[in-house]
Order: structure tokens, then sequence, then C-alpha cells
């Protein structure tokens, strides 16, 4: 038997593979192949085997949320029409105000079965299967940010020869009520807390290990700074915890963050706990943000953010010119809460400019320190941090855009005017400082002013600009 949270399903204990536990991906330990390299009949055999009894196909709508549509199959036959070719759906509903008419509304999800995992959570033993969208003409979906993403990522890939990593930095909190012989953190001093000081720690390896297991790789993860104590106004008590996940393609790579908010979530309701990726709990306190770090890939290396003579590579220059132009717009995707401007007004370690640099931790884009090994080797990938983003983002669309910008940026005649006049560390009679926007009116207008960069490629809709553009005027309503 081999047990994956609250699971236990039957495996071929033969298998030596099992007993080291790595790789720590659960399914390519069992079928014993790389992902990229499974079949239907891999999935349907495992399936089988181990004596599994739904099927969930996940797939993400338009608010950024992961969505399930169960199946309990049949038969052997129903089972593989449910991995094939999937099942319809009501797109109107799973695109609120994307701008599908309810009339034109019937879309199908299409399962991807290299991404298949099993539910950490559920007490039936359940396949979980990651889905695309396809329209009635039997293409993918327009309006699916899904959609979205792989277009921006092919475009770059067919116009700059770039692939574009990205890592997402989860900064979460996790509360409850106060017990009598709590010994906690204090505020703003919970980095890299250990128990018995932090009460989230199992619950955040825990996280880790499940995520792992369903085959998102993670980096680490650790007690963030923030805490906030029992009050008159909310009896819970609240401490902040981060999970950074590892490098993958962008479109990976918003997947991911996207499961391990939903992990996290499931694990606080188990533990009978609340999570919270709010971009602000209380005034006054650290918010959460969540960063993308970026790593620019042609012909399967990372490539360095700067060359030998200290300066940028012309990638590089891409990535930090386009973050900065565009910074402000891509808040119409990674900041969607009213208290996403809390969080940068406070400026606690949250960038209130357009600037970018190394050491400036209040920059909108940072170069990150890299470590080295004994012999001057690096063990991590060089990247680049936007740090505007909060827990409220659209990975998916704030991604697709990000890949929009360098794609623009890469043909732009004023790169290095805007690389010199935003640098956070070197100044010149030509730098400035461009505020960040302070309301969603502001951003929705910066939006519709730089529509034609995002729509480049017929990568995102013009309908789906307008619907946004609209929904960010609400909420400032």
């Amino acid at each position: 038997m081999f047990k994956i949270g609250q699971i236990s399903i039957s495996t071929n204990p033969t298998q030596s593979n099992l007993i080291n536990g790595l790789p720590s991906d659960d399914l390519v330990r069992t079928i014993q192949k790389d992902r990229k390299d499974w079949t239907l009949e891999d999935i349907i055999r495992f399936f089988l085997n181990s004596k599994i009894r739904l099927v969930s196909l996940l797939h993400i709508g338009g608010d950024g949320w992961l969505k399930t549509l169960d199946f309990a199959p049949r038969d052997h036959h129903h089972l593989e029409n449910i991995l094939l070719a999937g099942e319809r759906a009501d797109g109107s509903s799973i695109f609120t105000g994307m701008g599908i008419q309810a009339g034109q509304s019937d879309i199908v999800l299409r399962p991807r079965i290299d991404t298949a995992f099993l539910d950490p959570f559920s007490p039936i033993p359940t396949l979980c299967v990651m889905c695309s969208h396809y329209g009635r003409d039997g293409k993918p979906l327009p309006e699916s940010p899904t959609t979205i993403l792989q277009k921006a990522e092919e475009r770059l890939y067919r116009e700059t020869g770039l692939q574009l990593y990205s890592l997402a930095e989860l900064e979460y909190y996790l509360g409850k009520k106060p017990e009598q012989y709590d010994d906690y953190g204090r505020n703003e001093r919970g980095y890299h807390s250990t128990s018995p000081f932090v009460f989230g720690e199992n619950l955040r390896r825990e996280a880790l290990f499940l995520l792992s297991e369903m085959g998102v790789c993670t980096k680490y993860g650790h007690s963030e700074v923030g805490y906030i104590t029992a009050d008159e106004h909310d009896d819970r008590v609240w401490e902040q915890h981060e999970v950074e996940l590892a490098l993958q393609p962008i479109s990976k790579s918003a997947e991911d963050a996207i499961l391990a908010q939903w992990v996290l979530r499931n694990l606080a309701h188990r533990y009978g706990m609340w999570c919270s990726f709010s971009p602000v709990i209380k005034r006054g306190h650290a918010g959460s943000g969540m960063h993308f770090h970026l790593s620019a890939v042609r012909n399967g290396q990372h490539l360095p953010v700067f060359r030998q003579n200290k300066n940028l590579t012309e990638e590089s220059k891409w990535i930090i010119g386009g973050l900065v132009q565009m910074g402000s717009v891509l808040m119409a995707f990674g900041n969607r809460d009213r208290t996403s401007f809390i969080r940068l007004q406070q400026a606690k370690e949250a960038p209130n400019t357009v600037t970018w640099g190394q050491y400036n931790r209040k920059a909108l884009v940072r170069i990150p320190i890299v470590a080295y090994d004994s012999e001057g080797k690096a063990v991590t990938q060089e990247t680049i941090e936007y740090r505007l983003s909060d827990g409220s983002s659209h990975q998916q669309l704030l991604l697709a855009a990000i890949a929009q910008s360098i794609c623009w940026n890469s043909k732009n005649s004023d790169l290095d005017h805007w690389i010199t006049t935003t640098s956070a560390e070197v100044k010149t009679n030509e730098s400035h400082s461009i505020p960040i926007p302070q309301s969603f009116h502001s951003v929705s207008q910066l939006l519709l002013e730089h529509r034609s960069i995002l729509e480049a490629g017929e990568v995102f809709p013009s309908h789906l600009i307008d619907a946004i553009a609209v929904s960010l005027d609400k909420l400032d309503s």
C-alpha cells in the first residue's frame, strides 16, 4: 500500500523505486515513465490496478480559481472516453464577464493526461486531470486563460526564440483561535521561525510533500515576517508563511501556483485553520505578495541576467524593460483586490514606484542574489523578480501579459532609455519616478491605452480586454 494524504492505494511492491521515494512525483514512480512519455493506456492501467473509483476533470476558470467536474466511470469504455475526449460544459458560467455569449457558451473540457495526479483530500480514491478548453469549432477557446497563456508562450518563442520560465512565491496567512499554552511569534519577527514559535509549520511541510507527490515541483517553504495578534475585532491569531515553487515553463508555472493555493486552502480546512492570500489582513501589518521570478531560456539553456562585464544581456533588458513599462498595466491581472492598494501604500517591502534594481526590495523589479558552490558554480538559476503582484492575481493572465510585454519590448527602440531612467540604483539627469496607480479606474485606463500590446498576435481577445476594464471600474464603485 502507498499512502498519499488520506488515501491508500494498491501498488506493485516489486517496484524498487517506490522504496527510496524518489523521484518525488508519486505517479512517475508508479508508472515508471516521465510525464511527457505517458500514454492513455498508462493512465488507464494505473487507474484499474490502483482500484481508483472516481475521475475529476480540473480546470481554471475566468476568476483564476480551480473548477472540477467529477465522474464515476461505469466501465473501461466510459473511462477511456472521459480521459480521451473530456466533456462539455457551460462556458458562459465558467468565464462569467469575459465576453462569452450565453447562446454560444457550449465548450469542451479536454484532459491533458500528463497532468494527472491523485487527489490527496478526497476520502474516495480520485484521479485528477487538468484540462484545456475548446470551442464548438474544435479549436482552443480564445477566452480561456489557459488558451491565452499558451498563445502568449508560443508567440514569444516564435518571434524571439525564447522560452520563458517562472516560479511563484506564495505568501499567505494562517489563522487560528489562540489557546491557553500558545507561545508564538511577535509582529514583523516571524521570518524563518520554527516550532514551537509558529503553529503552521506542520501544515506548510505537509503542503510541500503533497505538492511534490502531485507533480508540482517546489523549491522550499518557510515562515514569513507577518504576525497578527487577536483583538476585539478579530479573535484569531494570524501568522504568515511562504511556499516557493520551482522554475517551470510559464504555462505549467501558472497551473502549479493555482494548485498550490488549492492545496494550502484544503490543508487549512483539515487543520481547523483559516488560510488567506489576501494582500492585507490588517492595516499596518506585512502584506502578502505573489512575486514571480522569470528566467529566459534559449536552446534549452537558462540565460544569465548579466554579461561578464556586468552589463545586462539583451534578453534581460527585454524582460526588465517590459516589466517597468507595463508594470502598472499588469495590475489588471496581478492586483485584483481592494486591499492590493493598501499593501502597496504601506510599502513594507512592496513597490510604490516603477523602478528596478539589485538591492532595493521596494523596487518593482529586483535581481536576486544567486547561491554558488565552493567552486564558484551557480546552484540556482539567475532570475528577474517581479514584485508587484499579490495573492489576488490571476496567474495565467498575468504571465501571458508579461510574455506579451517581453515580445513587444524585444522590438522597442527606447529600451535602453527605459532601463536607465527607471534604475533604482543608477541616478541620471533623466531618471524619473513613476508612481504606482492608486485606483482600479487608473489601472483600467492604462489597460485600455496599452491594449494593442496585449492583443498583438491575437493572444488577448479585444472583447476580453473591454470586459476586464469594465470589471475593474466596478471595483472602484
